[in-house]
């Protein structure tokens, strides 16, 4: 369990260190400049792999009372 924590790194370095690379304004996604776009999807991105790692919590596989 532990190791699938790891995941939750991705989304940090997504958004902190990502912005350096991807900081250009002229293509375009979806009407937005590419460092919104990354952000947004980023930010989606999140909540998926924190459903993943509520999903593979052996705590959370219990049946509530």
């Amino acid at each position: 369990m532990r190791r699938i924590r790891w995941l939750a790194v991705i989304p940090f370095l997504a958004l902190i260190v990502g912005p350096f690379f991807v900081n250009r304004a002229t293509p375009l996604v979806l009407g937005l400049p590419f460092l919104l776009a990354w952000i947004v999807a980023w930010i989606l991105l999140t909540s998926v792999i924190m459903t993943v790692i509520y999903m593979a919590d052996p705590a959370n596989r219990e049946g509530e009372p």
